[in-house]
C-alpha cells in the first residue's frame, strides 16, 4: 500500500506538465519495457484475449508495430488513415473514429507476419519513431477522440507513450505476468494522467492512488475522497471499466 501521509498531498493545480527532456526519456524507456514484456510472452499466450475487446495479445502486437511504423513514416501514417476510412465504411472496425480505422489496418496488414518478425520490426522502429515524434509534434493539427480533442503536440509528446503504457498493462493482465514498474517512470506517468484528468473539471477532490506508481493529490478542501490503485485509475480513465462521479471523466490514450 502507498503510505503517503496527510502532509504529502500534491496540489494538482500547482503540478507542472512533464518537461521536454523527461518526455523523451519516458518515451524511450516505455518502448524498451514494452519490448521486454513482449519477448517474455509464452507461445500459448499470444491467443489470449486482452481488455481491448477486439484484440488478442497477438493482435495487440500487430497494433503496436503498425502504430510505431506509422508514426515513424508519414506516408505509412497517411496510408493507415486512408485505408482505415474504408474499413470504417465497410464495418470492419469496433469504432467509428478515424483512429479506429487506422488501428484495424495496422492489425490486418501485419496478420501474416510471425511473432519473431513483428518483434524484430518493433525493436528496429523504436529510434525512428522517437525521431519522427519529435519532428511531427510541431504540425498544427487537431484530432478528435471519444475522450476529447487533442493536438499533434499532445499526441506525439504524451499520448503515444501513455498508449504504450496502458497496452503494457493490457498484456500483463492477459498473460498473468507482472510488469516492471517504478516510481520514477510509471509514477511520473500517473501524475501526468492525474493532472490531465483534473483539468477536465473544477470540483475539489482528494485522490489517493496506491501502489508503486501511486501518490496523493488534491484540489482545495472539502472534496470527494477517492482511493484506488494507480493502475485501476488509469484503466478507468482509458475506458477499461466504468467509473462513477469524477472517475467517469476520460482522458485520451
Amino acid at each position: 500500500m502507498n503510505t503517503t501521509t496527510a502532509t504529502d498531498w500534491i496540489d494538482i493545480d500547482q503540478l507542472a506538465p512533464l518537461g521536454d527532456a523527461e518526455i523523451w526519456r519516458l518515451a524511450r524507456t516505455e518502448y524498451v519495457r514494452m519490448l521486454a514484456l513482449l519477448r517474455s510472452v509464452d507461445d500459448a499466450d499470444w491467443s489470449k484475449q486482452t481488455d481491448c475487446a477486439a484484440w488478442t495479445v497477438r493482435d495487440l502486437l500487430g497494433h503496436l508495430v503498425g502504430a510505431a511504423e506509422g508514426f515513424s513514416n508519414p506516408l505509412q501514417f497517411l496510408h493507415q488513415y486512408r485505408v482505415g476510412a474504408r474499413f470504417i465504411a465497410q464495418g470492419r472496425t469496433d469504432g467509428k473514429q478515424p483512429v479506429d480505422g487506422a488501428n484495424a489496418v495496422q492489425v490486418a496488414e501485419r496478420s501474416h507476419l510471425s511473432v519473431e518478425q513483428l518483434l524484430g520490426r518493433y525493436e528496429a522502429v523504436i529510434e525512428p519513431t522517437l525521431r519522427w515524434r519529435r519532428r511531427l509534434r510541431h504540425l498544427p493539427v487537431r484530432l478528435q477522440d471519444v475522450a476529447g480533442a487533442f493536438t499533434f503536440r499532445e499526441l506525439f509528446q504524451i499520448i503515444l507513450t501513455r498508449d504504450t503504457w496502458i497496452h503494457r498493462i493490457d498484456i500483463s493482465r492477459a498473460i498473468g505476468k507482472p510488469i516492471e514498474m517504478t516510481a520514477d517512470h510509471d509514477g511520473r506517468f500517473t501524475a501526468d494522467m492525474v493532472r490531465d484528468w483534473a483539468s477536465r473539471f473544477q470540483s475539489p477532490f482528494l485522490l489517493r492512488l496506491t501502489g508503486v506508481a501511486g501518490g496523493a493529490y488534491r484540489r482545495r478542501e472539502g472534496g470527494e475522497m477517492l482511493e484506488l490503485t494507480a493502475v485501476e485509475f488509469a484503466r478507468l480513465l482509458s475506458g477499461r471499466g466504468k467509473g462513477d462521479g469524477l472517475l467517469s471523466s476520460r482522458i485520451v490514450f
